[in-house]
């Protein structure tokens, strides 16, 4: 990472997603070079490419340029202008791909966000839908942005050929609150969301009996949903799917998600399902894994003042994205162990004063 005059400077494809949305709301035009130069195929692939069309709807006044190879991109960022929009995602990622980087974006909008986007709604790389709506949008409560955040399933569509829809309501706010979110609490309950599209129903029902072989050891208050779609609803190919949602005393969410795969029966999916959310409670924290990224940043948009949270351990990509927040933001985080004396999984204190980020986009009738 270089910071060259009036433009920070990245390389590698890795990170693309977050490093935009950093850009954008800094205001700060990026430079992200060497994009597999080295690859049978170079440059961008298809849903970068798609992700960068997708950005430039949402927003008003972005510069995108690529060059001739497509290893090379500048974006100028403009305003994030919201409103309606729609977009078709490319079946080489899944909806959540796309709908992640927005999330973050959306709050600070000129006008609501109404996104509708159509693809594959839950695949094993990326964020499901299901994990956006019942995992991803509370997380954005603990910041005061509620009214009005919504998420809609409106067809499902499983991997290779897609064919699912869902629309994503956000509002605006001026400016989000500082979080102080330390204590983690007891896990209280257990959701679940088992769906089945193009195959026999009694798949979904098979799943949420050998995760309860596994969950009901554990705690008592478990209630999975069948959730089955027929006919256009259930998009283009057949599949199924189990998402796992763990919830504590004082709000701390843990999720996990095991997807169909070919050969493999509708139980041992379960099972991944259950032993990784298990997994995941275990490294304890009060914000789980996959929403480390999107609750830091929000923590260095707060308004001036210290905001805490305690997680695990950081991830890879967390880790990269930290330096990447101090190069745009120029703000550091506090990271100590919550109790280093303890056996059990390290847990990290993460605190940082808050830049004061304010909506300036938004419209004021």
């Amino acid at each position: 990472m270089a910071q060259s005059g009036s433009f920070l400077q990245f390389s590698g494809h890795h990170y693309l997603r977050h490093r935009l949305v950093l850009s954008v709301l800094s205001g700060k035009a990026v430079k992200i070079d060497k994009i597999r130069p080295d690859d049978k195929n170079p440059g961008l692939r298809d849903y970068e490419i798609s992700f960068l069309r997708l950005l430039e709807r949402v927003t008003n006044g972005t510069v995108i340029e690529i060059s001739v190879t497509g290893t090379a991109i500048l974006v100028k960022p403009g305003i994030i202008a919201g409103g309606s929009v729609s977009h078709d995602c490319p079946l080489s990622r899944s909806i959540g791909y796309f709908l992640e980087p927005i999330v973050m974006l959306a709050p600070f909008a000129k006008r609501p966000l109404n996104l509708t986007l159509k693809g594959i709604t839950t695949d094993d790389k990326d964020l499901s839908a299901d994990i956006i709506r019942t995992v991803t949008l509370p997380h954005l409560e603990f910041f005061g942005i509620s009214d009005g955040l919504e998420l809609r399933i409106k067809r499902r569509g499983s991997s290779p050929l897609g064919g699912g829809e869902v629309q994503f309501l956000c509002p605006i706010v001026k400016q989000v609150k500082t979080l102080n979110f330390v204590d983690p609490g007891k896990i209280k309950r257990i959701r679940g969301i088992a769906h089945a599209v193009r195959v026999s129903p009694q798949f979904s029902n098979r799943m949420i009996e050998a995760s309860r072989s596994v969950l009901n050891r554990y705690i008592p208050d478990i209630y999975l949903y069948s959730d089955v779609y027929k006919g256009e609803d259930s998009g283009k190919s057949p599949g199924y799917a189990l998402t796992l949602l763990a919830e504590s005393t004082t709000s701390a969410l843990h999720c996990a998600e095991a997807v169909s795969q070919a050969g493999v029966a509708p139980e041992d999916i379960a099972l991944d399902a259950a032993r990784g959310l298990l997994r995941e409670v275990q490294r304890g924290g009060c914000v789980d894994q996959k929403h480390q990224t999107l609750v830091l940043l929000l923590m260095v948009l707060g308004s001036e003042d210290v905001g805490r949270c305690r997680m695990a351990e950081p991830t890879e990509r967390t880790i990269q994205f930290l330096r990447d927040v101090k190069a745009t933001f120029g703000t550091s985080f506090k990271i100590v162990p919550v109790d280093p004396l303890s056996e059990g999984p390290t847990q990290l204190l993460y605190s940082c004063y808050g830049t004061g980020y304010v909506n300036t986009n938004r419209s004021l009738a």
